[in-house]
């Protein structure tokens, strides 16, 4: 109780400050309709202010909701399209369409570990066997190329990264259709090097280049990047540097995509090899 009345004591003329201007400012609010309107549009203005910070806070948090919602959304809608694609070729059998003879399903995967700083990288899924996942299944992030499924257990699978130096892809040139071998040479993470594309045809910066669908792996016109540069080498093909369009350094959520018909494709190519 000392203590209590000591700090009274000492600060008693502030705490008298403090309550006479309080009573000040609401005899002028009540008495003054101007300032009183002022008063109450402050007020007003400071917590439309506060809920607005609130709910950016709030968003932030379910963000991650958000996000697998809108991928999980995206994997059924290429499942419709798959179905939509095959229906078509069923009521429409005289039609030949070379890019609709293949079947795949997608499936939403999470990474849960990823490197991009060595010469060999890998990305790690959560998910594997049990939900219906296997070596040499395409992996994209978006719409764009991001690996192939190499190891797989029963919950998880891990993926050869196209930022690896024994990664290869069929590519080509969306504008010309020719094609050659897409790899990467280790130094730059957003670029991939395109080569066995003859001289003779004309390229230019900002081309886009695609998956070719010859590997049995990935569906054709997968994106993979924009020409961003090129050269003349000394043999008759061009070293063209592809700026690539997977942000490897946020991969999150990946599709990982499986032809249903691989194994009859692969098994009648060895035929005849």
């Amino acid at each position: 109780m000392r203590n209590l009345l000591d700090f009274l004591l000492k600060y008693i003329n502030l705490i008298v400050f403090i309550i006479l201007e309080g009573i000040a400012l609401a005899l002028l609010g009540t008495a003054n309709n101007y300032h009183n309107s002022r008063f109450i549009n402050g007020v007003r203005g400071m917590t439309i202010g506060i809920e607005k910070q609130l709910m950016k806070i709030r968003t932030y948090f379910v963000l991650r909701e958000i996000n697998q919602t809108l991928a999980s959304e995206n994997i059924s809608l290429r499942h419709h399209i798959e179905l939509l694609e095959k229906q078509e070729d069923k009521l429409f059998f005289f039609v030949s369409d070379t890019s609709k003879q293949q079947w795949y399903q997608y499936t939403l995967a999470e990474v849960i570990d990823n490197s991009v700083s060595r010469q060999k990288n890998y990305f790690t899924l959560n998910k594997g066997l049990r939900d219906g996942l296997s070596t040499e299944m395409a992996v994209t992030s978006g719409d764009a190329v991001a690996g192939v499924v190499v190891g797989c257990t029963d919950n998880f699978s891990v993926a050869m990264s196209l930022l690896n130096l024994d990664f290869r892809l069929s590519a080509r040139i969306k504008s010309s259709g020719y094609f050659g071998s897409l790899s990467w040479d280790g130094r730059n993470d957003t670029q991939a090097i395109l080569t066995e594309i003859p001289q003779h045809i004309t390229i230019n910066q900002g081309d886009t280049v695609e998956t070719t669908g010859y590997s049995a792996i990935f569906p054709e016109g997968i994106m993979i990047g924009t020409i961003s540069d090129f050269e003349r080498t000394g043999s008759d093909f061009y070293k063209i540097t592809v700026s690539l369009m997977t942000d490897f350094r946020k991969l999150h959520y990946v599709n990982v995509i499986g032809n249903l018909k691989k194994a009859e494709q692969v098994g009648l190519e060895k035929q005849f090899e």
